[in-house]
């Protein structure tokens, strides 16, 4: 159950760039978990000096404090899962994951993809650029330009702040924008107080028109960064032949619509416009398999 709690906080989470980095999600997170168990300690001797600090903005959150949000959301993913043990494997989801995000128009944000220890058939956004999908939806996958498609509907949901807008409808939210007037150092604790007992609002999954948008701009931003474009109604069709009674699926199917609804309204949006695109990549041989 724990589990669940926490993929849903996270929820909540073709041309590789040649001069792309890899991202060390594992640090990163790590650094979060760190910062977040010394703040506590600290805050007392920082409140004077954050004063004179901008008080954190609830109701409608700058790119730093969106990214705050996440990291906060994504540190929580290290009570769950870990990171997939392979450094090859990350480097290149994160290559792949940040050349489909440069087409999106926030390509600014700090993006960071990875690859986590699950079997389930998943893949998770929060806000501020962090991207997560299961080593089950992974083994699933048999080109790049799947991937592509799986990341690029992840990123379609930061872009257009779908779980942000959940967040900020919340309650917990609410309180957090009565404290507006309040020093930084204690809007910190009120974020980590949203996330860690926020559960039951990170649970809720998104509607379904939120579902079928990040469809309908996956497929659009796998096409401009190259890929042949019909790879997430490929992972879609994959998906929907796995029994509903699996329980690598139950998650999935619990907070989005079934892959048959969404593969209907994807063929309803895009018709045969995408029948003209003849030189979009697979890349099959290039993608990364994984080791065990």
């Amino acid at each position: 159950m724990m589990r669940a709690i926490y993929f849903f906080l996270i929820l909540m989470l073709a041309i590789v760039v040649p001069q792309a980095q890899a991202i060390n999600l594992g640090e990163t997170l790590k650094d979060v978990v760190k910062s977040t168990a010394t703040n506590s300690t600290e805050t007392s001797n920082t409140a004077v000096k954050s004063e004179s600090k901008k008080a954190f903005n609830w109701k409608n959150p700058s790119r730093e404090e969106e990214i705050q949000i996440g990291r906060e959301i994504a540190g929580n993913l290290l009570g769950a899962s870990a990171l997939v043990k392979d450094d090859a494997l990350q480097k290149y989801v994160n290559q792949v994951g940040r050349w489909v995000a440069n087409q999106s128009e926030r390509a600014d944000l700090p993006w960071h993809f990875g690859v986590i220890e699950s079997e389930d058939i998943n893949a998770f956004a929060a806000p501020g650029g962090y991207v997560v999908i299961t080593k089950g939806l992974y083994r699933k996958l048999e080109n790049e330009a799947q991937l592509a498609a799986v990341l690029s509907h992840e990123i379609a949901h930061v872009v257009r702040s779908h779980h942000l807008k959940i967040l900020q409808k919340s309650q917990l939210l609410d309180m957090g924008a009565g404290l507006l007037g309040k020093q930084v150092g204690k809007d910190n604790q009120v974020i980590r107080k949203v996330i860690g007992s926020g559960a039951e609002i990170c649970a809720r999954s998104l509607d379904k028109s939120a579902e079928f948008e990040a469809d309908r701009m996956g497929v659009v931003l796998t096409t401009r960064a190259g890929y042949e474009p019909y790879g997430l109604p490929e992972v879609l069709q994959t998906i929907g032949q796995t029994g509903k009674d699996e329980s690598s699926v139950a998650l999935l199917f619990k907070t989005h619509p079934h892959p048959d609804d969404r593969l209907v309204k994807l063929d309803e949006a895009i018709g045969n416009r995408l029948d003209k695109i003849k030189d979009g990549k697979i890349l099959g041989n290039r993608f990364y398999k994984l080791k065990n």
